[in-house]
């Protein structure tokens, strides 16, 4: 089918992603509808004024072509739906059935306390093992709220299935999904991305990181639950969480050890990654693999980012610039991303985020499968937190995300894959605007050979 179509102006509210498990049905695809009932009886709460189901026009409003295209994240999320729910007010969620993030109350007009995410270090032994008992649960706890997509076969829409995952599975996936090569006209262009290379990739991770510390909290019944973040700044060639008391640590192999609280753990989507299927093993998790990683392995990364780059990537004032990829010069975005050194911002070099991701090798040297080592995780909201710095030194707005016209990062294109969805740009604020913010934590505190502060 062809497609020269404008995405209307966002009038969506916050909401989470992947595919909720009552829109999977055979009639919800079949009336391309993803409208859930809330607990009043009715689509997206409408009887109770907290929401409607509407039909999304398309709309864009950056100019791009595409050839007889395939692929089924185009135009997001109109390859499966085209009504979904719209939340009045402060509600959110794909049924309209919760509060914004940071809100609370029967009218979700209350404003929560923010959640504070801490260094991991910062936590007392009680609330560390607290967080690996609540990430053991989402990995093995099958999610009530979603499913995932899997198919030996992109070509053929018909061998599309949506089949149940953990908690944590599901976000592994949600990072797999984002980055599967762009299927346009039976070719798959792997330059597209839909999370990296270009300026969604925080916008992006942040609402990723959003989705499971809000999953967890309706897990758990813990809503003052906040990821940590891992400050790796001062570690130089040591990676002080890489013990068995905190993160894992690896065998001669790779393998995290049997001692590791995440020894078990399986990658959801590995062992047969190909850009024609999506996570054909998903069903199958005597075939899966186990996390790997070995830090400081590769002679070519053994030193963590400094805290010098991640001073030096707050003097970009401009969060991105022509030509919005990985090629991008004095772009704040690219800076962090890493694929430029960020003391001049312009020689190619790898830093920051890429460094620490080759640093840590294995699993997170993967892009796809990354999101399935927990350390992903503290990796990430480090960043976020980076990028919060930035956002309050520069008062962001979402009106600071450039206009233009790369496929899934564009000024006007939805986050896939939220449902219902929202604005990349609209995550370009200031972390209150979303109800957490981040500690004050100087990581020279911190002795590893104790695991406690010194």
């Amino acid at each position: 089918m062809l497609f020269s179509l404008v995405l209307l102006p966002v009038f969506l509210s916050e909401v989470l992603g992947q595919f909720p498990t009552a829109c999977t049905t055979d009639q919800a695809l079949k009336d391309r509808r993803c409208c859930p009932k809330w607990k009043d009886g009715s689509m997206c709460g409408v009887d109770s004024g907290r929401g409607r189901c509407r039909f999304m026009h398309q709309t864009y409003s950056e100019k791009r072509s595409f050839n007889q295209t395939n692929d089924d994240r185009l135009n997001w999320p109109h390859e499966f739906y085209d009504s979904v729910c719209v939340c009045n007010g402060n509600y959110g969620d794909f049924d309209c059935g919760r509060c914004k993030f940071g809100l609370y109350g029967d009218k979700c007009t209350e404003k929560k306390k923010p959640i504070i995410r801490r260094d991991i270090r910062e936590l007392s032994r009680q609330e560390r093992l607290t967080f690996f008992s609540y990430l053991s649960l989402a990995k093995l706890k099958t999610s009530a709220r979603y499913k995932i997509l899997i198919t030996g076969n992109r070509y053929d829409r018909n061998t599309f299935r949506f089949v149940e995952a953990t908690v944590y599975d599901v976000f592994a996936w949600m990072h797999f999904y984002s980055f599967a090569p762009f299927l346009d006209n039976n070719m798959f262009d792997a330059t597209i991305n839909l999370a990296h290379e270009g300026p969604n990739f925080l916008p992006w991770h942040r609402w990723y990181l959003l989705f499971l510390e809000r999953e967890i909290q309706i897990l758990t019944h813990d809503h003052d639950f906040a990821l940590p973040y891992y400050d790796w700044s001062m570690d130089g060639k040591t990676c002080s969480i890489c013990t068995d008391d905190m993160m894992g640590k690896s065998d001669s192999q790779g393998l995290l050890t049997s001692t590791s609280y995440f020894g078990n753990w399986k990658s959801i989507c590995s062992g047969f990654n190909y850009p024609d299927k999506y996570c054909t093993v998903a069903e199958e998790k005597c075939r899966l693999e186990p996390i790997f990683r070995n830090p400081g392995a590769d002679p070519n990364n053994r030193q963590l980012p400094s805290a010098k780059q991640v001073e030096d990537v707050l003097q970009w004032k401009d969060y991105d610039t022509p030509p919005y990829n990985f090629t991008s010069k004095h772009s704040f975005r690219n800076s962090l991303e890493g694929f430029v050194d960020p003391s001049n911002g312009q020689i190619m070099r790898r830093s920051l985020h890429n460094l620490f991701h080759m640093y840590m090798g294995g699993t997170m040297s993967l892009v796809s499968l990354s999101g399935n080592d927990p350390i992903f995780l503290l990796h990430h909201a480090f960043i976020d937190k980076i990028f919060e710095r930035w956002c309050v030194k520069y008062n962001a707005t979402s009106g600071m995300y450039p206009k233009n016209k790369i496929y899934g990062h564009g000024q006007n294109d939805y986050i896939v894959p939220s449902i219902p969805p929202v604005m990349i740009k609209d995550y370009v604020r200031q972390a209150a605007n979303f109800g957490y913010k981040y500690s004050d934590y100087d990581p020279a505190s911190y002795n590893s050979n104790t695991n406690v502060k010194a």
